[in-house]
C-alpha cells in the first residue's frame, strides 16, 4: 500500500505562499520586502481557487508564487538590507549617547547597494528595456518637476531632471519623435526607438500641492530602479548615434559668457543642457550618415510590401524635415521645454528672450523669424514679415504631417478641435468632420470637387427609385385583369363554370413582389388612389370574365438579382460554418453591430451639437 496523501500538501496549496509567511522566510521588514519586490519585479498574484490555496479558509490574504519567493531569497541585496538595519540601530544608539566621534565614523561608513545586476537580469537586451520604457519615462518626468519637500529626496529629483534632459537631447539628435498631444494631464509624446513605440506624459509646470493619500516611499523605490534603467538606455542610445555620453554641448558661438569669470563651466554646461537648444559633440565629427543599400527582389510576391515600406519611409523622411527652414520665437507665456523638443525634433529653429533663460540664439527683433508663438492677446510692437500663431498649430502640424493653414490659429481666434493622434479612425469607425476635412486637404481635394461628388451621390438614389417604379409598372401590366360585361344569353351552366374558375384563380393568387425588396415598393402599393381601387374592385352584382392579355417583356433589375444572389451565398456559407467556429463568428458579428451602433450614437450627438451651435450663433446675431 502506497503512502497516503494528506490534504493541502500538494498542488495549488504548495504553489502559492502568503505574504506574512514570505516575510518570515526572508527575515525582512514589510518595508524592505516591498522594496525588494519592486526592484526584482515580483508582484502579488490572484489564485483561481482561493479556498484551496488558503487551506480551506475563505479570508482575504495576499499571495505570491512560492518560486518567486525562492528567487528573492538568493539575491545578495538582502544582506545589504540587513546591514542597513544594523547601521540604523547603531546610529540611534550613538545619538542617544551623544557620541560625536561614533556618529561621524558611522555616517562615513554608511552601507550602500547597487542594483545594476537587477536591471541586467530583468532586461537582458536593449530592445527589452525599450519595450518597458513607457512607465519609466512617465515617472521620471513626473519627479523632475516635483518641488523640494520632506517626502521626496532632492537628489532623486535632480537626477530625474538630468536623465529626462539627456533623453530629450537624444530624441532631438535622432529625430525619433512621431506624435504630440496637449491634454489636461500634460503633454503626451510618442517616439519610435529601434522599431518600438514609446509613449509618455510630460506634466505641466504648474503650482503643485503634495497629496496626503500617496505613498511616496513606494514611488521613490520605483524611481530608484527606473533611474538606473534610464541611465543604461541613455548610454546605449548615445553610442548608437555616435554621441559622447555624458553629453557635451558645443556652445562656442556664445564666447562672451564662457570667457567671463562669473560663470562656472559645469554650471554653464548644465544650464545649456536644460535649454535643449544646443548641438551636441559627436565622437567623430566627420562621420557621414550612410544610406542602406538596395538589393533586387528575390520574390515578386513581396513587391507590394516593399513599395508600401518605401512610401512609409518617404512619409517619415518628410515628417523629419517638417519645420526645416522655419524660425520660431517663443513668447514668455509659452512653456519652453515641450515646444523646443517638438520644433527641434522636426528640423526647426527656435529661440526666446535672453532674459528668460540661457540658450537663446536670436532675439525678437530678428527679421528672419517666420513664426512667433503667442498665447495672449497681441500687445506692443508687431512685425509684418512673420506669422503670429497659437501654440496648438505646432502640435497639429506634427500630427497631420503637413503645414496647416494659419488662419484658424491666429491670436484671439477660436481654435479648431485638438484631435488626438492616438485614436485610429479606421478601427474606431467614426471620423469627425474636422478629421475628414484634414484628410481631404492631404489628398488635395478642393471644395468644388467635393460638391460635385456630393451631387453625384445625391442623384444615385433618385435613379434607383425610378428603376424600381419601372419594374413595378411592368409587373402590374403583366397581372392586369380586364373586366367585361357578361352576355344576357348566357346559360346557367356557363355561370357555374365561371364561378368555379374564379374560385380557383382566387386560391392560386400569389404576391409577385419579392419580400426582400425595399419598403418603398410596399409603401407605393398601399398609396394607390381610390379611383384605381374602385376600378380594380369587381362589382358584386356583375360577374367578371377573365380575358388573356398579350404578354410584355419583363424588365429585370440586375443589381437586385446580384444582391439576392450574394445574400443567398452568404447565408449558405454561414450555414456551412462548423459549430466550433460558429460562436466565434456570432461574437464577431455582434461586435460589428455594437460598433455600428456606437458610431450612429456619435453621429447623432454631433448632429445635435451642430444644431445647437447654429442656434447660439443666430441668438448672438
Amino acid at each position: 500500500m502506497g503512502k497516503m496523501k494528506k490534504k493541502h500538501e500538494s498542488g495549488a496549496a504548495t504553489a502559492f505562499i502568503p505574504r506574512n509567511q514570505a516575510i518570515k522566510k526572508l527575515q525582512l521588514t514589510i518595508a524592505d520586502f516591498r522594496r525588494l519586490c519592486i526592484l526584482k519585479g515580483v508582484y502579488p498574484v490572484e489564485p483561481k481557487n482561493k479556498k484551496k490555496v488558503n487551506k480551506g479558509k475563505s479570508g482575504n490574504r495576499t499571495f505570491y508564487f512560492a518560486k518567486d519567493i525562492n528567487y528573492l531569497a538568493s539575491d545578495p541585496i538582502i544582506n545589504k538590507f540587513r546591514e542597513f538595519k544594523t547601521y540604523v540601530k547603531r546610529l540611534k544608539r550613538a545619538k542617544g549617547r551623544r557620541d560625536v566621534k561614533a556618529l561621524g565614523r558611522l555616517r562615513a561608513n554608511k552601507p550602500s547597494y547597487k542594483i545594476d545586476h537587477i536591471v541586467k537580469e530583468r532586461y537582458p537586451t536593449y530592445t527589452d528595456a525599450i519595450r518597458d520604457l513607457d512607465d519609466c519615462l512617465s515617472l521620471i518626468f513626473l519627479f523632475s518637476v516635483l518641488p523640494k519637500s520632506k517626502r521626496v529626496y532632492v537628489e532623486r529629483v535632480h537626477l530625474a531632471k538630468k536623465l529626462s534632459l539627456e533623453f530629450m537631447h537624444y530624441l532631438i539628435a535622432s529625430k525619433s519623435l512621431r506624435k504630440c498631444f496637449i491634454s489636461i494631464k500634460g503633454y503626451y509624446f510618442q517616439a519610435e526607438i529601434k522599431g518600438q513605440k514609446v509613449t509618455w506624459v510630460m506634466p505641466h509646470k504648474l503650482a503643485y500641492q503634495c497629496p496626503d493619500d500617496v505613498d511616496f516611499r513606494i514611488m521613490s523605490t520605483f524611481v530608484e530602479f527606473y533611474s538606473i534603467m534610464l541611465g543604461f538606455i541613455n548610454f546605449k542610445s548615445y553610442q548608437d548615434i555616435g554621441l559622447i555620453y555624458p553629453p557635451k554641448l558645443s556652445v562656442t558661438n556664445n564666447e562672451t559668457k564662457i570667457n567671463d569669470d562669473e560663470y562656472d563651466l559645469t554650471d554653464l554646461n548644465d544650464e545649456y543642457l536644460a535649454s535643449l537648444n544646443c548641438d551636441m559633440i559627436k565622437i567623430n565629427q566627420n562621420q557621414d550618415e550612410s544610406q542602406g543599400d538596395e538589393f533586387p527582389l528575390a520574390e515578386e510576391e513581396n513587391a507590394e510590401q516593399i513599395e508600401n515600406a518605401k512610401i512609409e519611409e518617404e512619409n517619415l523622411n518628410k515628417l523629419k524635415i517638417l519645420f526645416k527652414g522655419l524660425k520660431f520665437f517663443l513668447n514668455r507665456e509659452v512653456p519652453r521645454e515641450p515646444f523646443v523638443l517638438a520644433i527641434r525634433s522636426f528640423s526647426g529653429e527656435v529661440s526666446w528672450d535672453k532674459s528668460t533663460a540661457l540658450g537663446s540664439t536670436y532675439q525678437e527683433s530678428d527679421e528672419t523669424i517666420t513664426h512667433q508663438i503667442v498665447d495672449r492677446p497681441l500687445v506692443g510692437k508687431t512685425y509684418l514679415n512673420r506669422v503670429y500663431i497659437q501654440p496648438q498649430w505646432v502640435f497639429d502640424c506634427i500630427n497631420e504631417n503637413m503645414l496647416l493653414p494659419v488662419d484658424d490659429y491666429l491670436p484671439g481666434a477660436v481654435l479648431p478641435p485638438h484631435l488626438s493622434p492616438f485614436v485610429d479612425t479606421n478601427d474606431h469607425g467614426y471620423i469627425p468632420p474636422e478629421k475628414q476635412k484634414l484628410i481631404k486637404m492631404k489628398l488635395g481635394i478642393t471644395d468644388t470637387e467635393d460638391k460635385v461628388s456630393d451631387e453625384k451621390s445625391e442623384n444615385k438614389p433618385e435613379e434607383k427609385i425610378l428603376a424600381k417604379t419601372d419594374v413595378k409598372a411592368s409587373k402590374k401590366e403583366e397581372t392586369k385583369i380586364v373586366k367585361k360585361k357578361p352576355s344576357k344569353n348566357s346559360d346557367s351552366e356557363d355561370e357555374s363554370e365561371e364561378s368555379e374558375e374564379e374560385e380557383e384563380i382566387n386560391d392560386m393568387k400569389v404576391d409577385l413582389d419579392s419580400p426582400d425588396e425595399d419598403q418603398q415598393e410596399s409603401e407605393q402599393e398601399s398609396s394607390l388612389s381610390e379611383d384605381e381601387e374602385e376600378q380594380t374592385k369587381p362589382d358584386k352584382t356583375k360577374k367578371p370574365i377573365i380575358a388573356v392579355v398579350k404578354a410584355q417583356p419583363k424588365v429585370e433589375n440586375k443589381n437586385l438579382l446580384l444582391k439576392r444572389q450574394a445574400d443567398e451565398e452568404k447565408k449558405l456559407s454561414e450555414m456551412m460554418i462548423p459549430k466550433k467556429n460558429k460562436r466565434l463568428y456570432d461574437k464577431i458579428i455582434k461586435s460589428k453591430k455594437k460598433k455600428n451602433q456606437e458610431v450612429e450614437k456619435l453621429k447623432q450627438k454631433r448632429k445635435i451639437y451642430d444644431e445647437n451651435q447654429v442656434k447660439n450663433a443666430k441668438k448672438i446675431k
